[in-house]
């Protein structure tokens, strides 16, 4: 089957109207009349387990699993191919609350198969079947991250906790806004480990499966020991007490797929500006130049920064030229496909950026195209 050619896609983006459109993606057809497939890695948050107010149970995440995620996820499976990948903060947090003791590597691990395990019964109920991996992701022990621990984890603590806290188990403890809260390295990933055994379950995917379940929580970081140490064997990997950052390390998914598509899933939608204010506008096209212009996330604030870097780094370094990236909402993700909701990043976009016209006229499907100047 040959390769999508995204034709629908630069219409859209050229000078017929979005409208007259709308079908980009998932209507495209190869030359025997035949829908094609696009071979997509979706990325949702911890977060997606639980909803706001509510208490971290297993209970409650397999609820949230089975309304939300597997009914999406089933019906991307009918047209594409698919690998899944997650978010962990909620959960490996309060497993390092449990087991303090634990290094991170242990505790990443520990929730892989936890959140998979979730993700594998919700999907087992629509009908289709997953296979959760524990997944080790390469780093470079020389990662600068490692001398300057960034990534916050865990919950909030008040300044004399946090000092022993520090004391008691050697955490390195760093303000977060009026509190405190512990912080670990998060080191660029270069290699997934198992990323050949992803590709074979890829390949035998039909619309029941099975779903791979990868790289959650960013992968168990681990690196290759050169030469024999203490116990430790030449060549063996060893697990470093970091969390890398789950959306960077989805994007080394796709890249190492050679995927079509990486769909980053949020409860916030696609990417704005100026969020939360009057003037606020809803990207619904950019190019990787346009994002990059605004420093690659620098503008974008609380967590969708690391998001759109991800999505740029898969987009620029696609040998795909057709490749996209796309943050929305986990509960539109077909409507992304349709360009209809949230925000799709290409490696070109005429006039670099489009933007949803929310105005009663517009009636959110009208767009604006403007020149470079975010």
């Amino acid at each position: 089957m040959a390769r999508l050619g995204f034709l629908g896609l630069r219409r859209a983006l050229g000078v017929r109207s979005c409208a007259s459109e709308a079908r980009i993606i998932a209507e495209q057809v190869g030359p025997s009349g035949e829908k094609q497939r696009l071979k997509v890695v979706v990325a949702v948050g911890g977060n997606a387990l639980i909803r706001r107010g509510e208490r971290l149970t297993i209970e409650n995440q397999l609820k949230a699993a089975r309304n939300d995620a597997a009914p999406m996820l089933k019906k991307l499976m009918a047209d594409h191919s698919v690998v899944l990948t997650h978010g962990n903060g909620p959960q490996v947090g309060e497993l390092a609350l449990e087991r303090s003791a634990a290094t991170f590597d242990v505790l990443g691990a520990e929730s892989q198969g936890q959140i998979g395990y979730i993700f594998s019964q919700a999907m087992a109920g629509v009908g289709v079947s997953s296979a959760c991996l524990v997944t080790q992701v390469v780093v470079d022990p020389t990662d600068a991250a490692f001398q300057n621990p960034t990534k916050f984890v865990g919950p909030v603590y008040g300044a004399k906790e946090a000092d022993a806290l520090h004391q008691s188990l050697g955490w390195t403890m760093k303000p977060d806004g009026e509190y405190f809260r512990r912080v670990v390295s998060s080191p660029v990933p270069l290699e997934i480990m198992q990323i050949e055994a992803i590709k074979l379950l890829l390949a035998a995917q039909t619309p029941q499966g099975p779903l791979p379940i990868a790289c959650g929580g960013g992968g168990v970081p681990v690196v290759r020991m050169g030469t024999a140490y203490a116990n430790i064997p030449s060549h063996a990997l060893e697990g470093m007490e970091a969390v890398i950052d789950k959306d960077r390390c989805g994007a080394l998914l796709a890249q190492q797929l050679d995927a079509d598509a990486f769909l980053i899933l949020t409860d916030g939608g696609g990417i704005w500006r100026n969020f939360g204010k009057p003037d606020a506008k809803e990207m619904k096209e950019a190019s990787i130049s346009y994002l990059e212009g605004t420093k690659a996330g620098s503008k974008f604030p609380g967590s969708m920064g690391p998001k759109v870097a991800a999505a740029i780094e898969f987009v620029k370094n696609s040998p795909n030229p057709d490749a996209f990236a796309a943050i929305g909402d986990l509960n539109d993700a077909h409507a992304i496909f349709d360009n209809q909701a949230g925000t799709i990043i290409k490696k070109t976009v005429p006039g670099d950026v489009v933007w949803y016209d929310r105005s009663e006229e517009g009636k959110g499907t009208k767009v604006d195209r403007v020149p470079r100047n975010p």
